[in-house]
């Protein structure tokens, strides 16, 4: 079926592509005008926005820690919605099956799961497979593994560990490799309470350093599209720049990718001892052209942190709202899972909102800096539209600043940043950009033969308004969503990265955890049914 949308505002970056005119979908693909022939269906969209779909390279929505989250928080919507923003989240929004529509809704059409734990994935995608409209994939956690801190400590050579990667990519049906405070998990089983990027994991002799440099260097070499995906050390401490910045200098110019990079940019200047470092952060990255960044940011109001730092998690409980949480330590990273809420009326949050927004309006280049809350840790996705409006509309956020404690404004920049980011700018950072990134060359862009992944929004004033509600949404070129209300349910694709091994590791794999835990690593490898889908995974091609 030919499908045209005719007479929009069409905003494609990849294509240097801002101005009115059609877009042409058939058998699912964007395809060129064709000549003579007429379209089966055309929908007039003068007036409107036409993008391609949006891509989320950083959003926790499924596998057990997101479970976890759910049972200790379920009022979790309620109480967010409470919090009187201008646009609620969605009280439907905190499970699997809501999660695809409202991302729908807000025209996402692909969305990352960032920390897949490798004997868990089972349950991860299985989850996966019960969110609608959008395609999936998943980033799994290595680095904290006994079996990886082994091979770092008995100085296994360089392709065993590439080997150890690729299984784990393979038997877990990642699309990438997520690090998380490396050997901070490990080291937390000894009662370390602080881990810095030089010390060293107890009884392993390696150091975080060590473990980050030799799983980026195995991606690299590995040839899958997506970077080390890395959560650094010393999250959310006063002075953490200095960590972000050695760890951006240890990548010594080897692709990385460093997620929610506003929890790592704080300095220790002014009377509290806490301030933007916002600055420092853009500088490096502008030096440092191999490192791409999430940034997450928060917003005011109720949410729920989620993460496989389990260190900094059992630090983060002395200020859970509400008082309760759970945390677990197994093999690899374990998961802690603690209620926060961001009050305007606090200081410290009032700063880590203002930084956020600094690395998005100070960035170099959006195809460097990409968007994310680190849902749900810095805000629930559904609150992405209020971020947009905040980005570009300069008097829109001096509203909000005006209204925060006193002394905000001196230990940031954000009142003296007079930028408004533009459409093309938020195409980049919500589309080409993570597409490009996870090496889904086939979405985030409008050219011929990508994949009919379209989003047409009304064009509004007020971008919140705006983005909170696509026009219409098409999924691989079928209708699925008109002004927020659903057309058709689809069921979408999970990407795979699957570069290949010497089946000697699945020998020395099996025999650790024969020895170690009694088990075959067979009983958590993802076999290919897993959701009774035809062709439920699809494989990104790694460079060879």
């Amino acid at each position: 079926m030919l499908i045209r949308l005719k007479g929009g505002r069409v905003v494609d970056p990849v294509n240097n592509r801002d101005a009115v005119g059609d877009v042409f979908i058939d058998n699912g693909r964007i395809v060129e005008a064709p000549e003579g022939r007429q379209p089966d269906q055309t929908y007039d969209v003068s007036g409107k926005v036409v993008m391609a779909g949006a891509v989320d390279v950083h959003s926790h929505i499924g596998g057990s820690n997101v479970t976890l989250a759910r049972q200790l928080m379920p009022e979790l919507p309620y109480l967010a919605a409470s919090g009187g923003v201008a646009i609620p989240p969605n009280p439907s929004s905190w499970g699997a099956y809501a999660t695809g529509l409202r991302y729908a809704q807000m025209g996402y059409t692909t969305v990352i799961e960032p920390a897949v734990q490798p004997t868990h994935a089972i349950q991860t995608h299985l989850e996966l497979a019960q969110i609608p409209m959008i395609d999936t994939g998943g980033l799994i956690i290595l680095g904290n593994d006994d079996f990886a801190l082994r091979q770092l400590h008995r100085k296994a050579s360089k392709n065993e560990i590439e080997d150890y990667v690729a299984w784990t990519l393979q038997h877990a049906r990642g699309i990438g490799l997520k690090v998380i405070n490396a050997g901070g998990a490990e080291a937390f089983k000894f009662n370390a309470r602080t881990f810095d990027l030089d010390d060293e994991v107890p009884e392993y002799g390696t150091t975080s350093r060590q473990i980050v440099q030799a799983m980026q260097h195995a991606v690299q070499d590995l040839g899958v599209p997506h970077p080390a995906h890395v959560h650094c050390n010393n999250l959310g401490i006063a002075g953490n720049i200095d960590t972000a910045i050695a760890t951006i200098e240890a990548s010594d110019g080897v692709p990385i990718h460093f997620a929610h990079i506003q929890f790592y940019s704080y300095g220790k200047e002014g009377e509290k001892g806490f301030s933007s470092a916002a600055p420092r952060l853009v500088e490096a990255l502008k030096a440092h052209p191999n490192v791409t960044v999430d940034v997450g940011q928060p917003l005011f109001g109720q949410t729920v942190t989620i993460s496989g730092d389990v260190l900094r998690q059992f630090d983060g409980r002395k200020a859970a709202s509400p008082g309760k949480w759970a945390l677990y330590q197994g093999e690899g990273n374990g998961t802690g899972v603690v209620p926060y809420k961001y009050k305007a009326k606090s200081f410290i949050n009032a700063v880590q909102w203002a930084i956020g927004l600094e690395i998005f309006l100070l960035a170099d280049s959006y195809w460097q800096v990409l968007f994310s809350t680190d849902h749900p840790n810095g805000a629930l996705f559904t609150r992405y539209p209020e971020i947009f409006q905040l980005l570009m509309d300069k008097d829109e956020r001096a509203r909000w600043l005006d209204k925060l404690p006193e002394g905000v404004k001196e230990a940031t920049n954000l009142a003296e940043i007079e930028r408004e980011i533009t459409l093309s700018d938020l195409a980049v950072m919500t589309r080409a950009a993570p597409a490009k990134l996870l090496g889904l060359t086939d979405r985030g862009h409008l050219s011929p033969g990508a994949v009919g992944d379209v989003a047409v929004y009304t064009d509004k004033p007020n971008k919140a308004e705006m983005f909170d509600r696509a026009s219409y949404v098409f999924k691989d070129g079928k209708l699925i969503m008109r002004d927020g209300d659903v057309v058709e349910v689809t069921w979408g694709k999970v990407f795979q990265a699957d570069p290949g091994f010497d089946s000697k590791i699945e020998r020395r794999v099996k025999d650790f955890y024969g020895e170690s835990y009694g088990i075959d690593p067979k009983v958590f490898g993802v076999p290919e049914d897993i959701a009774n889908t035809e062709d439920r995974f699809q494989m990104v091609p790694c460079r060879t």
